[in-house]
């Protein structure tokens, strides 16, 4: 009878380490399959950051040819003194706004998707449309009350189109 018995533990032991060898080899799968997409994520986010680090210089360019066109139009109109060197950066500060408000429209959307704190997911509007609108107006106001007028930015910026 002992002969028996070390047969059938024999089984179980082997049965034991093939099923320990399975659950090992699928663990290491599923962290090798982990680690593929940590690393896809981590190209992503790189990608995003260069992306966006263009997109801030891109902003600063833009921000300072609106700047320089601006003092150039007070200059022009004999305006000099720091009040309105003070109404310009409120007007660059009102761009930068502007631009971060226009991404945020860009990435949710007019209504995005927000959890409750009951774990319910709700659609809410977003606020950044409204708000836009309300920083278009001041901007337009603050160039009103300097007697200047829009800066030209972007492609063909300050070329003559033909007249016809």
């Amino acid at each position: 009878m002992k002969g028996g018995k070390n047969l059938t533990t024999k089984k179980k032991t082997n049965k034991n380490n093939s099923n320990k060898t399975r659950k090992l080899e699928k663990d290491i799968q599923n962290m090798e399959n982990n680690l593929a997409r940590l690393q896809k994520i981590s190209k992503e986010q790189e990608k995003e950051k260069k992306q966006e680090e263009k997109r801030k210089k891109q902003l600063e360019e833009k921000i300072e040819t609106i700047r320089n066109d601006l003092k150039t139009q007070l200059l022009n109109q004999n305006k000099l003194g720091k009040q309105f060197d003070d109404m310009i950066e409120d007007y660059i500060y009102f761009v930068k706004l502007k631009e971060e408000l226009q991404k945020d429209i860009n990435l949710k959307g007019i209504r995005y998707e927000s959890m409750t704190g009951n774990g319910y997911v709700i659609e809410k509007d977003n606020k950044s449309p409204e708000i836009l609108l309300k920083v278009n107006s001041q901007m337009l106001k603050i160039l009103q009350d300097l007697d200047l007028k829009t800066p030209d930015v972007g492609p063909g910026a300050g070329e003559e189109g033909d007249l016809l």
